[in-house]
């Protein structure tokens, strides 16, 4: 339906109530200002909507209405600072403890040598099979297996798995294999 003289003067009309029905809820005459304007264009933006015949200020009640329920729901999220006496109270948590344990496992896993890192990585992280991971290095099955304990047992001392740094049931024991075995 197009928006004609005669709508848009029955909409124009309709605006002292609106008005009032918007204080009535939000409490504010800016803030009801603002609703009754988004309101307006709301409505003449969906004007296709509306059935002619039918009640047109329910119609724009029931827009209102909605935009202020929308309306609170976001506000109630937020809180108002506007001086940032509450953004100076605010505390940010500590990192999680898997995020500190796996940059100690990086480190601890960077100082190993190459080929036995390799071989722990392609074993242990990418869950290849000593005979794949010896074709991949290029070299026996005994070699591979060899670096792999080598290298379980090297980053256990380095990172203290029998101690109280990790317990047998941590990711970064998994991925090396528990204790050094």
């Amino acid at each position: 339906m197009p928006l004609t003289d005669s709508l848009r003067d029955d909409i124009l009309a309709s605006v002292p109530s609106l008005r009032a029905f918007a204080i009535s809820l939000s409490g504010s005459g800016d803030r009801a200002d603002d609703l009754v304007q988004e309101t307006l264009l709301r409505a003449i933006a969906n004007i296709d909507s509306f059935q002619p015949g039918s009640n047109l200020p329910a119609w724009l009640f029931t827009i209102l209405r909605n935009l202020f329920r929308s309306d609170y729901r976001k506000r109630r999220r937020e809180v108002e600072d506007a001086d940032g006496n509450y953004a100076n109270t605010l505390q940010t948590q500590p990192a999680q403890g898997a995020h500190l344990e796996f940059k100690e496992f990086r480190a601890a896993l960077d100082k190993l040598p190459q080929d036995q890192r390799e071989a722990l990585i392609l074993v242990g992280a990418s869950g290849f099979s000593y005979e794949d991971a010896a074709a991949i290095c290029g070299c026996a099955v005994g070699t591979i297996k060899s670096r792999v304990n080598r290298a379980r047992s090297k980053l256990s001392a380095l990172l203290y798995v029998d101690g109280e740094e990790f317990g047998p049931d941590d990711t970064v024991c998994a991925v090396i294999g528990g204790n050094g075995g």
